[in-house]
């Protein structure tokens, strides 16, 4: 018995010591082979890069309080958090394909939609990997939200993280009556001229998304493959609106705030009545803050509340994928996910099935303390909307910056 132990800790050493030597396609190859016991082994004493919006004080302090601490404690792993989103992460992969860089500097990254599709079209992304985590079997795998990625089959290319829905978020004490038509809002502008912006951000291209849904129709009027006539046809609409009405913007729309940090500040010092959110709790934190007045609320505009998953991919030239992977489920575990939807900590919406978890973790979840200023599920229910192809999201961050911000 004694002798077995130690021939099957051995046989762990050597395989770690191999695999950190193989390169990253002779990893792919072998670590689907291996069981979750050896890919724990191989990933201690790595170092692993994770690149993700920093934007969020919430979200920051969750990963180096918690996340970073827990991963170094339970596998020895170092993780360090760098800032990159979006078009940055499609940048900076694709410029080390092509400088044929077989191990890159990036092993993990925070995307999803447009991200994902970028990543997936230069190969950039490793999987499938997920039903090799164990605590993938919680995942709501039944969600459509958390299996379509904009529209997307995941296929097991990316780890599910947190549930998001779009908001509006406005100030009652100036604000006596809503807006949620495309209408509601023009009325608002011309009545209230300078007291709203868009971001040039995902935040703000969600809110222009949802326009274009109402102006096609409404509801899931865009579901399936981008289709061009549609889009132009929309689009040409969409354009044409926020130019007749872009001078009751802020700055007379002569200039839009390049992320939603800064729409956030403009609000909270009250220059505008409106900001834009993609996270549930994202309200009840900045009230407990400080940041925003306790007369903050949010709302569904008239096509529907957009709501999407947010992921982590492992990059297909990590030198550290079974790092990776460890670090992937981890970040899945009910502990992690009860941790993440705490209003007080980030309030982030799990991704598990709460009818798959142990009674422990349902009741943990149960306790949470309940959302007061955002979106709750009751006011969510039949609301909700796919997010629509990613195709849809790049032509209206192109064509927003041609067609408003840069036009006379």
């Amino acid at each position: 018995m004694k002798y077995s132990l130690i021939k099957n800790s051995f046989l762990l050493i050597i395989s770690s010591i191999v695999f950190s030597c193989a390169s990253p396609t002779e990893q792919k190859e072998s670590i689907a082979n291996h069981s979750w016991p050896q890919i724990e082994q191989q990933a201690r004493g790595n170092t692993l890069t994770m690149a993700m919006s920093m934007g969020s004080k919430n979200v920051n302090a969750y990963m180096a309080n918690y996340v970073v601490p827990a991963v170094k404690e339970r596998y020895g792993i170092t993780l360090n958090i760098v800032p990159g989103q979006g078009k940055s992460i499609v940048t900076s992969l694709m410029g080390e394909k092509e400088a044929g860089k077989e191990v890159g500097q990036m092993d993990l990254c925070w995307i999803n939609g447009e991200t994902f599709f970028q990543l997936r079209q230069i190969d950039a992304l490793y999987g499938p990997y997920t039903q090799q985590l164990p605590n993938y079997k919680y995942v709501d795998t039944n969600n459509p939200i958390i299996k379509y990625d904009f529209q997307q089959q995941v296929n097991g290319y990316e780890t599910p993280w947190s549930l998001s829905s779009f908001s509006v978020i406005y100030d009652t004490a100036r604000v006596k009556q809503k807006p949620e038509s495309m209408q509601d809002f023009e009325n608002y502008w011309r009545a209230n001229p300078g007291k709203f912006t868009i971001s040039n951000d995902f935040s703000g291209m969600t809110i222009l998304k949802s326009w274009l849904i109402e102006l096609a129709g409404g509801g899931n009027v865009l579901d399936g493959k981008f289709e061009k006539a549609k889009y132009e046809k929309y689009a040409a609409m969409l354009w044409d609106w926020l130019n007749t009405n872009k001078k009751y913007f802020w700055k007379q729309g002569e200039t839009f705030p390049a992320s939603g940090t800064v729409v956030s500040q403009l609000y909270s010092s009250g220059e505008i009545d409106f900001c834009l959110s993609f996270n549930d709790a994202d309200i009840d934190n900045k009230v407990a803050e400080g940041v925003y007045p306790a007369s903050s609320k949010a709302l569904i505009l008239k096509a529907g509340a957009i709501q999407n998953t947010n992921y982590i991919g492992i990059t297909a030239n990590s030198g550290n994928k079974a790092a990776a992977m460890v670090v992937c489920n981890f970040l899945l575990s009910p502990e992690a996910q009860v941790r993440k939807a705490d209003i007080i900590i980030w309030g982030a919406r799990t991704v598990l099935d709460y009818k798959k978890l142990e009674t422990e973790w349902q009741q943990k979840l149960d306790a949470l303390p309940k959302i007061k200023y955002g979106l709750t599920p009751a006011d969510l229910s039949g609301r909700v909307i796919k997010e629509p192809d990613p195709e849809y999201m790049l032509r209206v961050f192109d064509d927003f910056r041609k067609k408003v911000i840069e036009a006379n």
